[in-house]
């Protein structure tokens, strides 16, 4: 009887599963796991967890052909590392404009498809009244926050309510964890079991532009989303797609419309997205009521998408200088507000491209001359440092050298050597000195933060004869460095 390549587990997988007479419905409820789960494995849309390999080899008895199949594939094995991953079956958002407020509804169909029972899901909400124009957002949203109590935040799992604990409350942005449980109860979700997420949110048309973006962070089956609008307004929808390369294109299929009543609704979806993709809706009002006047720039290359977002590009004198020291803690309040700056910045980069590699920004990259500089560890769930005056003291002997990226020419990635483990003295807000020690990925991070606020760049320290390659070129975008055990 012939069997299955040994590396392809998919097919193994539905070779065996056929062999005993199973339907994916009764394999599934033979192994505890949702239905779905077992098309997406089959269908190699999701990684299977070395759980769920061992679990099926014990029901289907493939003789082990199952898990050398499933060993031979290294990029299967990787990608299910990660114990409680979830994955997203079914992504739906839909927007709705009426009398100056928008309302955002999102429902979404997970898997769990880790070995561990999950426990919250992390909900980002982005805004930007005027996008391409920082220093209006900026103004904007210092005298004008979102607010939590204007949002009005509901979330619910299968209907039950869910409680929500926030992350990053920011002026224009806010990250929150939606929690599996609520004041009556507990409801995880466990490995193969699946749930239907629902929240939604309001947002006035005073802190909220003509966009909406869908950002795909998990593995994900299909997205859809349904824009409504007043039919008075005559609105027209476009949209385009930006992935981890450099070009933003439009969308690959076409959003219909269909107009019912006094109401134009905007549908649009695509089937399985890419991570780090980013599908961007944009509209405005025929009538004459648009609510921005001002002509957006063209986001045709990476750097035209920073710029836009208000990231100083090379060539400005501000980038080619030592930036200035905060006295503390008598300019706690001005280093506060470069340190809220810094955030709202991150926020619009982000809009634009995922960073599975974590990611830094220094106040000379939006145009302030102050030695202060954010950096986000590759770990999502991490808390962002914070660096105010920051001045490498020590560096190991042990380097290493790996690509990197900036926000100021986002259009190449050069090859950069730089010390594994660094120690750092900065400045807290109260005036007191600390030394922070960092290694790896993060010390390399730190270290590119820490050059921007002394007036360097990573060009210069590229090895001689070494030039940095188009991002076209490049095939690590969203993916984290690598590091051999060692000293550092």
């Amino acid at each position: 009887m012939a069997t299955p390549h040994p590396a392809d587990f998919p097919a193994a997988l539905a070779h065996w599963r056929e062999q005993r007479r199973l339907t994916k419905k009764a394999l599934a409820e033979a192994m505890g796991f949702d239905p779905s789960y077992i098309s997406h494995v089959e269908s190699g849309r999701y990684p299977a967890s070395e759980e769920f390999v061992r679990l099926a080899e014990r029901k289907l008895s493939s003789g082990g052909d199952l898990w050398r199949s499933w060993q031979k594939a290294p990029a299967a094995q990787a990608s299910s590392a990660g114990s409680g991953e979830l994955f997203v079956d079914l992504d739906h958002a839909e927007l709705s404009y009426r009398e100056g407020v928008y309302t955002a509804s999102m429902r979404r169909h997970v898997v769990n498809g880790g070995h561990e029972p999950v426990t919250r899901y992390l909900v980002r909400i982005s805004v930007d009244r005027f996008p391409g124009h920082p220093d209006l957002s900026n103004e904007l949203y210092r005298e004008r926050p979102l607010t939590w109590e204007r949002l009005n935040l509901t979330a619910s799992c299968d209907g039950e309510p869910m409680a929500w604990v926030p992350k990053h409350d920011r002026d224009s942005f806010k990250e929150v964890w939606l929690s599996f449980e609520n004041e009556h109860s507990m409801f995880p979700l466990y490995p193969g079991q699946s749930a239907r997420l629902e929240y939604s949110y309001v947002v006035g048309a005073d802190q909220w532009g003509q966009w909406f973006q869908r950002a795909i962070r998990l593995p994900t089956r299909a997205v859809s989303v349904e824009l409504r609008f007043p039919t008075s307004l005559e609105p027209v929808v476009w949209g385009t797609e930006t992935s981890t390369t450099a070009s933003a294109v439009p969308l690959r299929s076409a959003v219909q419309s269909r107009r019912q009543g006094g109401e134009t609704s905007f549908a649009w979806h695509t089937n399985d997205p890419p991570i780090g993709a980013r599908y961007r809706l944009e509209w405005r009002w025929r009538n004459g009521s648009d609510q921005d006047s001002d002509t957006r720039p063209p986001l045709r290359t990476a750097s035209d998408r920073m710029r836009a977002a208000g990231i100083v590009q090379e060539g400005e004198e501000i980038l080619t200088r030592t930036a200035r020291l905060f006295r503390l803690p008598t300019e706690a309040s001005d280093a506060d507000e470069v340190i809220d700056q810094l955030h709202r910045a991150v926020q619009r980069v982000r809009d634009h491209h995922h960073f599975g590699k974590g990611m830094g920004l220094a106040a000379p990259q939006i145009g302030i001359d102050r030695a202060a500089a954010l950096v986000f560890p590759p770990d999502p769930d991490s808390t962002p440092l914070v660096l105010l005056n920051p001045v490498i003291i020590s560096e190991s002997s042990e380097s290493d050298s790996q690509y990197e990226g900036c926000l100021s020419f986002f259009d190449v990635r050069g090859v950069v050597p730089r010390a594994r483990r660094i120690e750092v003295e900065h400045t807290l807000l109260d005036g007191s000195t600390a030394i922070t020690v960092f290694a790896d990925a993060l010390a390399r991070l730190v270290a590119h933060e820490v050059d921007h606020l002394h007036g360097m760049v990573y060009k210069e320290r590229m090895t001689d004869g070494v030039k940095p390659i188009p991002v076209e070129e490049y095939r690590g975008s969203g993916k984290s460095w690598s590091y051999e055990r060692g000293t550092a």
